[in-house]
């Protein structure tokens, strides 16, 4: 892997979404949004999926210009309508509104349809966190997913994201309903290297860890096994009941032309009902609780979700951002050219 300063990175980025035709309010977010995943580890959501982010605007899947808008709501849950836009604006958009929802009546909550993929889903999730609030947040996609038994995708892999605001660094779980991401698969098996525990399924219905046999059937390992299953499932329900928009099933199975998402955003402001001392508290106590628990191994700790995250970012900010050099180069030709 190459390193680049951030915000070599970041500019990069920036000219090539204006090539694209985003406006530059726009452009500078969108560009920001892909430098930061990167910058923080998410390597296979980050600059390594922008070649595909290009593909889906030139293939019309993806309208530069569409922007979100609130078409129902009450009180302090709205249902807005991302019109094909760009995901991760789409999605900071309205994790934004749900945070304005939730400073104002203690709760908020977003349900958006007709979107895109948000790329990181953990974005949203520090998103809020930064500013103090808890959120949750889920988005469907398409079937890619075996249900539990089955053998073909029915399911979505459907990211969840839980944060948490914390004073000494937030927590913020991101993930899958995979055991592996099936960009940490195509990761995996770039470098030659087996996952470090049983991922899926080969073509002869065995559990596996060669992330290529898994590719190849493309019978990923549910979370929990038919726990894990569930969950996809009730992700999906509640996400296209509650924005109106499409179910997994409906989605396009062709990743390139993946369109018309359904995601929600839920922000909780916790100093509607407790003191800010009291949470720091609270939280403090049970991840000291975790970091007291004897490892396995001696070398590696428990840790948090985000913690590495947290320590990731301090290192690339320090020594540059890890990039894939054949993807920088062309970054770079297009962005100059």
């Amino acid at each position: 892997m190459l390193r680049v300063p951030f915000d070599q990175l970041h500019a990069a980025l920036l000219r090539a979404m204006q090539q694209l035709g985003l406006t530059q309010d726009r452009a500078i977010l969108c560009a920001r949004l892909f430098a930061e995943t990167t910058r923080d580890g998410v390597y296979t959501h980050g600059l390594n999926r922008f070649p595909r982010f290009v593909e889906t605007i030139r293939n019309g899947s993806i309208d530069i210009h569409a922007e979100p808008n609130k078409i129902a709501g009450i009180g302090a849950i709205e249902r807005w309508d991302g019109h094909r836009g760009v995901g991760n604006l789409n999605a900071h958009a309205s994790m934004q509104r749900a945070i304005a929802l939730a400073q104002q009546h203690g709760i908020g909550a977003v349900a958006l349809g007709n979107t895109n993929h948000w790329m990181r889903g953990g974005t949203y999730g520090w998103q809020a966190a930064e500013q103090g609030l808890f959120a949750l947040c889920w988005t469907n996609t398409l079937a890619n997913l075996p249900a539990w038994g089955a053998t073909t995708p029915a399911l979505g892999n459907n990211p969840l994201v839980i944060a948490v605001p914390r004073p000494g660094g937030n927590v913020v779980l991101d993930m899958a309903m995979s055991q592996f991401s099936y960009g940490t698969l195509a990761a995996y098996s770039k470098r030659g290297q087996p996952l470090p525990v049983d991922g899926g399924f080969d073509t002869a219905g065995n559990l596996t860890r060669d992330p290529a046999a898994i590719e190849s059937s493309q019978r990923a390992l549910p979370v929990g096994y038919w726990k894990g299953s569930g969950l996809s499932l009730v992700l999906d329900m509640l996400a296209a009941m509650l924005s109106g928009g499409l179910a997994t099933h409906q989605i396009p199975r062709d990743p390139l032309r993946e369109s018309g998402l359904s995601q929600v955003f839920l922000a909780i402001d916790p100093t509607a009902i407790a003191n800010p001392d009291e949470l720091t508290r609270i939280a403090e106590g049970i991840l000291d609780s975790l970091h007291q628990a004897t490892p396995a191994d001696p070398n590696k700790p428990s840790r948090y979700p985000g913690e590495q995250t947290l320590q990731l970012r301090e290192e690339n900010m320090r020594l540059g951002v890890p990039v894939d050099p054949e993807i920088w180069q062309q970054l770079t030709l297009s962005a100059t050219s």
